[in-house]
């Protein structure tokens, strides 16, 4: 995740230390950067939508395989043992489990940060109340457009009025909310006035993120925005950003899924803030060190499979009912070892691009899919040939803000 509130406009938030290594107030999640990966855990594989851009490819029907309650818990164990810093319970949708409250009171009992990934369209009040009890951390609740577009994207008539409704709900129990909003050709004129909505809801922390190519996401590639289209919405969501904050609204924005967006920053604080600015904004990003598949992000999937990240479902290190998560994680694997040391395997424009080391060459799935190569540069670069060539801003060399 890359955050633009904080890279721009100097917000503070919780993951600040996972991120960046900055324990800046307010309380970290960690003071330090992370040692141990962040795992998405797909609880189950069930979800009661049929969104076009599902990675876990979810279904209706219950799947076999799935951890029982006293599975579940080994395995949370087994993470808090190994020093994961945070578990963010997915899907499928994980409020189809009736023993989702259970599962997160036990991750907050035993050290771990829960939060949750969900459409929101079964987050009743009680539920919400319920999470908020066990220890819940945050709830991520995927919107992506206004009624229609998002009906329509999600497969139900309805999930967009449901979805709010349980953003509500899970506001009023005192659970902090966010908004995860994936941007295509078919959502992508309707952000603004979902933000605009749920700003005025009470929601403050909005997550924007790039398609990747797994799961039924990989089929709808023909809806992905073009590099001009890409490089024009994420300059809107800085000036968006800079703009509320400049209002008085302290919202948290953060754009996930595209370590392009990380140079591009570099380059808008340039232009608008000045070079002391841009210099600030890259040595940020230089600690949090681009794309983090393998590295800072892992997946468990609802049978046990370890990926990469929850996106690379295709390709697994190991199952955890097998051998505890921390000994697969830290294996030898020649992938894995590739993509925790991935510059000098990186291959065209991004091998001499200046701005690798912010980047990390960008999504290693989705040039995977599109060129058969996880280290050949990703098909959502959008920087142009002079950008890829600039010389990054050198702290030593800081001139006064314009």
């Amino acid at each position: 995740m890359i955050s633009v509130s904080k890279l721009l406009c100097g917000l503070a938030a919780e993951g600040d230390g996972l991120r960046y290594g900055d324990p800046s107030e307010p309380d970290q999640i960690r003071e330090r950067r992370q040692r141990r990966p962040v795992v998405v855990w797909n609880v189950t594989r069930r979800c009661n939508l049929s969104c076009v851009h599902c990675y876990a490819a979810a279904d209706q029907e219950p799947a076999a395989g799935e951890f029982s309650t006293a599975e579940a818990k080994r395995f949370l164990t087994d993470l808090a043992d190994f020093g994961v810093p945070v578990v963010l319970f997915s899907g499928g949708e994980p409020l189809v489990r009736d023993d989702i409250a259970e599962l997160v009171a036990h991750a907050a009992d035993i050290g771990l940060r829960p939060v949750l990934s969900t459409n929101g369209t079964l987050l009743t009040r009680d539920r919400a109340a319920q999470l908020r009890e066990a220890g819940l951390a945050y709830a991520g609740v995927s919107v992506d457009g206004l009624a229609e577009t998002n009906d329509a994207f999600r497969g139900e008539d309805g999930a967009f009025d449901a979805a709010v409704e349980g953003i509500e709900a899970a506001l009023e129990a005192g659970l902090k909310t966010g908004l995860r909003y994936t941007v295509t050709e078919r959502t992508v004129d309707d952000m603004e006035d979902v933000v605009e909505l749920l700003c005025s809801v009470g929601v403050d922390r909005f997550c924007f993120y790039h398609l990747d190519y797994g799961g039924r996401a990989a089929d709808a590639q023909a809806a992905d925005l073009s590099a001009e289209e890409r490089r024009r919405v994420v300059h809107r969501l800085c000036d968006l950003t800079r703009e509320r904050h400049a209002a008085g609204e302290e919202i948290e924005t953060l754009l996930v899924g595209n370590y392009a967006d990380a140079a591009y920053l570099v380059e808008y604080a340039r232009a608008e803030l000045g070079e002391t600015a841009a210099a600030r904004v890259y040595e940020y990003l230089k600690r949090n060190g681009g794309d983090p598949a393998g590295r800072r992000v892992a997946d468990v999937d609802y049978r046990g499979d370890v990926h990469l990240t929850q996106f690379w479902q295709g390709y697994a290190l190991g199952n955890v009912r097998d051998r505890p998560f921390g000994d697969i994680w830290t294996d030898t694997n020649p992938l894995l070892e590739r993509l925790r040391d991935r510059t000098p395997h990186l291959s065209g424009k991004c091998a001499d691009c200046r701005y690798r080391g912010v980047c990390g060459g960008g999504s290693p799935l989705r040039s995977l899919a599109v060129h058969g190569d996880p280290f050949a540069p990703d098909p959502q670069c959008y920087l142009t040939a002079a950008e890829r060539r600039r010389d990054p801003p050198a702290p030593d060399d800081r001139q006064p803000a314009d």
